[in-house]
């Protein structure tokens, strides 16, 4: 049976499916399949609730995003952030002729960074007493894996696979000339030259990295502009800072073929909206256009667990599949493949299988979307078009960091704060950041949509005098038609 702490009083709850979630039946009360962001913090969280949990893992805990993706590269962009401020020299009264950079060093560093978080992850796992069960897991029926030949099975099950670099038809990465995040992150030995194809998050923040090192970068994109997925605007300033740093950047461009060959790899290209073909050449090439779900191999036909059509884990508001016991969080279900999207699923659906309140989740414009390029940019809810898309008729403001006193002292003038709200009842509909540190901007906005605060609200809110958050509030005046400083 199930308990709860709740206070000093130790309340008695049945799960939400007519049987107890503590069941001599089974060997634990919830297994999860799979150790990254999600898969963990859906354990832990399982745990707190006193539920007998279990976490299986075939390679590292934290998955992709603390080993292979949002740690070590945010560890290499710091890296890089350092190179591009030596460059500026000038600028803020210093000079050297001998400066030397050593990508091996930025590397280890980023692997260090890794390893002492996967490293606390394990601890959390100790001291929330989770039994971490390492080998390939897959499902052999509705309560049951078999992980390398061992039968293991609970009452509930978190399916929490993640994703894999998704690549073009007939191609294959060797690691060598054909790359994805995965090798381009523990990668010393740079190229010459190195073609990228996909413009979103992943893209942009290796171009970033390997521009600073002297890596002579092509970014490809499909559609109309980097960044697709953020407001045309925004993307506009990230475009014109890399252009200035030396990226080549190919948007409306579709990559036909790559081919490799003696001095590393061959890319034909034609752009979509002048029919001219192109075809570039380079050492390696960088995939990274997207994720595709890890949902095959792991028994989902023996559980009679549904996909779609794209091989996404179908599920409800609270992670369920169309199994009622059966849950499948973050890159699995394909609703929003970001590590915090997933750490939350995870928690929703533990809540769920303990019988405790939650906070179901099927409203993903509130989650925060990031890039931490050089200028960053941040974003949550509808871009302009999409609010009038969707019927708004919407007000606008919009304030620029050149006008922002710890922006100009910090020499980070690039970049606005967007703020769309409906015309009607002022409700924030979007927010578009590009600029310095916005990333951390962030939270006070998705608080304020969350809790349906107006710009009214976010202005008359004292913020403290110079900070980069003072451009939220001029915003947030822009947008009542009444900016104090432009």
């Amino acid at each position: 049976m199930t308990w709860y702490n709740e206070g000093v009083f130790v309340i008695f709850l049945p799960n939400l499916f007519g049987e107890f979630a503590m069941s001599n039946q089974y060997d634990y009360d919830v297994l999860v399949l799979g150790g990254g962001p999600g898969g963990y913090v859906a354990a832990i969280r399982a745990a707190q609730l006193g539920l007998k949990t279990a976490v299986v893992e075939k390679e590292h805990l934290g998955g992709v995003c603390l080993n292979w993706g949002c740690i070590p590269t945010k560890a290499l962009i710091r890296n890089a952030d350092i190179v591009h401020l030596l460059a500026r020299g000038k600028e803020f009264g210093f000079k050297f002729d001998n400066l030397q950079l050593d990508y091996t060093v930025a590397v280890k560093r980023s692997r260090q960074v890794s390893s002492r978080l996967v490293k606390g992850v394990g601890f959390l796992m100790k001291k929330n007493k989770i039994d971490v069960i390492q080998g390939s897991g897959a499902l052999t029926g509705p309560h049951t894996l078999n992980v390398d030949g061992k039968q293991v099975s609970a009452a509930h099950i978190i399916l929490a696979t993640g994703a894999s670099p998704a690549l073009l038809p007939g191609l294959t990465a060797d690691g060598t000339r054909i790359l994805t995040y995965r090798h381009a992150i523990v990668q010393k030995d740079l190229p010459k030259r190195l073609v990228i194809v996909g413009a979103g998050p992943i893209g942009m923040e290796f171009a970033y990295v390997y521009n600073a090192y002297g890596v002579e970068v092509t970014v490809v994109e499909m559609l109309p502009h980097i960044l697709p997925n953020e407001d045309p605007e925004v993307a506009a300033v990230v475009a014109k800072a890399f252009r200035k740093y030396g990226v080549k950047l190919l948007a409306a461009t579709r990559t036909e073929a790559i081919e490799v060959v003696d001095a590393g790899v061959r890319i034909n290209v034609v752009n979509l909206e002048t029919g001219k073909k192109e075809q570039l050449e380079a050492e390696q090439v960088l995939m990274a256009i997207g994720v595709k779900p890890n949902s095959r191999d792991i028994g989902l036909e023996a559980a009679g667990v549904q996909t779609n059509e794209r091989g996404w884990v179908t599920v409800n508001e609270t992670m369920q599949t169309n199994v009622p016991h059966i849950f499948a969080i973050g890159d699995l279900n394909g609703k929003m493949p970001l590590a915090h999207v997933a750490s939350a699923q995870g928690i929703v659906a533990a809540e769920t299988i303990a019988g405790v309140q939650s906070a179901p989740l099927d409203d993903y414009s509130n989650m925060p979307r990031c890039t931490y390029c050089h200028p960053q940019v941040a974003s949550i809810g509808l871009t302009e078009a999409q609010a009038r898309e969707a019927g708004y008729d919407i007000k606008v403001g919009k304030f620029p960091f050149q006008a922002n006193g710890k922006a100009l002292g910090l020499g980070e003038r690039e970049g606005f704060i967007k703020l769309i709200m409906d015309a009607k009842y002022h409700e924030i509909l979007g927010v578009h950041m590009v600029g310095p540190e916005v990333t951390e901007l962030l939270p006070e906005l998705s608080l304020a949509r969350m809790l349906e605060l107006t710009p009214e609200e976010i202005g008359r809110n004292v913020h403290a005098h110079p900070t980069l958050s003072e451009t939220i509030m001029e915003a947030a005046h822009a947008a009542l038609g009444h900016a104090i400083h432009m």
